[in-house]
């Protein structure tokens, strides 16, 4: 691909509102000016719309509003007008059924504000999980020049004179109390030492590993993946963004120029090398769908021999903050090197291999060489069987090796009630060989697909030194989770898939370096079960029904049929 000093500028998408002298135009200027707009802000200067996810109810995002202003700085000092629009902001923190549910809502948000409005390119400000992928999903669909400028993660916890992370550490220090090695009291303490700062989680949870998709995607400049988020230089980076997306609408480079097949494929790889969330695999294949790339999960099988190069949690030790003083991405990208396409383009211009050619790695503890790996293969496996015909995943990673090849008896759940309602129960038939099953968390099931996949271990077996157990659903985890935990099994549950058909008592076979996942009843029984599957009541009315009936399976990006590729930005209609 040529670079961006090669495309020639196009005219602006801004100047049919407001570069005419008749009625429209004047009502289009007149209108704006009511906010103190000179009237030389009209005289054909890109307008660039900054999307903000703020929202107090999202914590992760909180701080957006003033790294907005930062944004607003850029594109003033690059001769743009600046002109900043709210769309839903989704906190996985808070947010019920699942933020998941919203995501496919919010890209309609950012796709249909941008198409409707003069805004020639947009900046993305994002945060918390589901933001990112939203929005860029959104942009995508309209393909304006396009950056995401991420909130960056929360400083390092500290608790009782050691790092903790977010969600990690929340999920061991909960096993602790209900196994008894860990008080009430100073598990509350640990509250207030764990989110410490503005900005989102700081361990590799599905917010980094999102940040850090963006970066090696190359639509966010280089370091947008670890800068945190009261770092001075994630304020830096937030204003050299607003600068350069003015350059990118005057040279016309959009998104379908950044995100290729390469591009796709070096983020497959990178997050492999750092222990990225098994989130990933649903956002960037609902992402590429938008641009009309047809990722599959076998395409993910590309990182299966990666090696780990992060030490950091959940895969590891250490935390973002880590990370970004260690080097953050560049020094990643640039340990990678042959591996990945160097001569994909990034947004400020240059290539990937320019953007990390000379990039440093300050600790060798935190940024492994590949010659000394945390684990020799770090990608995110996919697995397939009669259990799950159309895939299904785990982070081989995060989990206890000697769980990777097993069979084991089926412990099931119907549902995250049944879940809650019988985990803790001591005469619950569960022993450490056995697997667990949750059905009905799939797209359809929940709906929106929760992060409840990996479930709780039973109290029982936690106070009898059980740290791990295999556990099988077609939910998704937090990013920050760990263990055995096989996700997204396709078909799910509720759209009548093998998950829906088994039985507590049934066997279970799972070899993830053969890929397999495989339910050991016979065709025949499986038949008889089938003919007693009763589907899922239909949600009557509103958003959730519009959920239920249009979105596609976890294999395909769980996103809405209707919205999948390209629509452009073109509105030929006119309000006046």
């Amino acid at each position: 691909m040529s670079g961006a000093q090669d495309r020639k500028p196009r005219k602006l998408r801004s100047t049919d509102w407001f570069g005419h002298n008749d009625v429209s135009g004047f009502i289009h200027r007149s209108w704006m000016k009511n906010q103190g707009l000179a009237p030389d802000m009209f005289d054909g200067r890109p307008v660039i719309g900054i999307c903000n996810t703020w929202s107090q109810l999202t914590p992760c995002n909180a701080h957006l509003r003033a790294l907005a202003d930062d944004v607003r700085r850029g594109v003033l000092e690059a001769g743009g007008l600046p002109l900043e629009f709210p769309v839903m902001s989704l906190g996985e923190t808070l947010l019920r059924p699942t933020a998941m549910m919203f995501r496919n809502l919010v890209s309609m948000d950012v796709e249909e504000s941008i198409r409707g409005n003069p805004i020639d390119g947009v900046i993305l400000l994002a945060g918390c999980d589901k933001t990112t992928p939203a929005l860029l999903m959104g942009a995508a669909s309209c393909d304006l020049p396009a950056i995401v400028v991420s909130g960056g993660p929360m400083l390092n916890g500290k608790f009782r004179g050691r790092d903790i992370g977010s969600g990690t550490d929340v999920f061991a220090m909960s096993d602790a109390v209900r196994s008894g090695d860990m008080s009430v009291e100073h598990f509350l303490e640990a509250e207030s030492c764990m989110s410490r700062s503005a900005g989102h989680c700081m361990t590799m949870g599905t917010a980094s590993t999102m940040a850090c998709m963006a970066e090696s995607l190359g639509i966010a400049l280089p370091h947008n993946g670890a800068i945190p988020a009261v770092d001075s230089r994630r304020a830096v980076l937030a204003q050299h963004s607003g600068r350069r997306i003015v350059s990118l609408v005057r040279e016309d480079v959009r998104p379908s120029h950044i995100l290729t097949r390469e591009a796709f494929e070096n983020a497959i790889l990178v997050n492999a090398a750092i222990g990225g969330s098994t989130n990933f695999i649903i956002h960037l294949t609902a992402i590429a769908g938008r641009v009309g790339i047809d990722l599959t999960l076998d395409d993910f099988t590309l990182g299966r021999d990666v090696p780990l190069l992060l030490d950091l949690m959940p895969s590891g030790r250490f935390l973002m903050e880590d990370f970004y003083y260690a080097g953050g991405l560049p020094a990643i990208l640039r340990e990678l090197g042959t591996m990945l396409h160097g001569d994909c383009l990034g947004v400020n211009g240059k290539t990937l291999a320019e953007n990390c050619r000379e990039a440093p790695n300050w600790n060798a503890e935190v940024i492994r060489a590949r010659s000394a790996p945390v684990r020799e293969k770090a990608g995110i496996a996919v697995l397939r069987g009669n259990l799950a015909p159309d895939g299904a995943v785990i982070k081989p990673s995060a989990a206890d090796p000697a769980l990777l090849k097993h069979r084991g008896r089926a412990v099931v759940f119907e549902n995250t009630e049944d879940l809650h309602a019988r985990v803790d129960d001591p005469a619950l038939d569960i022993d450490a060989a056995s697997i667990m099953v949750l059905k009905n968390a799939g797209p359809k099931g929940y709906p929106g697909m929760p992060e409840v996949g990996n479930m709780p271990i039973p109290k029982k077996l936690l106070q009898a030194g059980v740290k791990d157990l295999l556990r099988v659903s077609d939910g998704r985890m937090s990013g920050t989770a760990y263990g055995a935990v096989i996700l997204h099994v396709s078909p799910e549950a509720a759209a009548g898939g093998t998950l829906a058909l088994v039985r507590t008592g049934d066997f279970i076979e799972v070899d993830v370096e053969a890929g397999l996942i495989r339910l050991d009843v016979d065709d025949e029984e499986l038949a008889r079960r089938r003919e007693a599957f009763v589907p899922p009541v239909r949600p009557n009315g509103g958003y959730r029904q519009l959920y239920f009936d249009r979105v596609t399976q976890a294999h395909q990006g769980a996103d809405f049929d209707f919205l999948v590729g390209c629509r452009g930005a073109a509105t030929p209609e006119k309000s006046h």
